[in-house]
């Protein structure tokens, strides 16, 4: 993550930017579905919780883990 240049922070972790993909791949309209494989879940509920995370503070969130 530092090679990277992820700025070091509580989200800077393979779990954080797990869910940092999940986020950005759903805010950049990609299908849920989409995103369901490409993370490895079994069930599209579990991939749906990105869904919720498309308000302005996840977004910024998002965004900060993003650059």
């Amino acid at each position: 993550m530092v090679e990277a240049g992820l700025p070091d922070a509580p989200h800077r972790s393979p779990k954080g930017l797990r869910h940092g993909f999940g986020i950005n791949a759903t805010v950049n309209g990609v299908p849920l579905h989409m995103v369901r494989k490409w993370m490895g879940h079994a069930q599209l509920s579990t991939t749906a919780i990105y869904a919720d995370a498309v308000g302005k503070e996840e977004q910024d969130i998002a965004a900060k883990m993003w650059g």
